[in-house]
């Protein structure tokens, strides 16, 4: 798990919210925003579901960005924010 204190992490630059999309196409949508996305910005996405939730991460570190944090939050949504590498 990453942290989890999203009150001190940076304000996104863009948010993504795939709640509706599943496995694969959560990390698709997800990469297709960080390729439109400079380094260093911050992308917030809200996601659902447990694969999701396992795969975005890992995918995105696989692919050299940074995870920030991950929270489960209302109703099983997990927020992830994502440093552009």
């Amino acid at each position: 798990m990453y942290s989890a204190d999203l009150s001190q992490s940076s304000e996104p630059d863009e948010t993504l919210d795939i709640t509706g999309e599943v496995c694969p196409m959560t990390y698709v949508r997800t990469r297709l925003r960080l390729d439109r996305m400079s380094s260093g910005q911050i992308l917030e996405v809200r996601l659902s579901g447990a694969d999701a939730a396992r795969n975005v991460p890992r995918t995105a570190t696989e692919q050299g960005h940074t995870v920030l944090s991950q929270e489960t939050v209302d109703h099983g949504i997990t927020v992830l924010r994502l440093r552009r590498a």
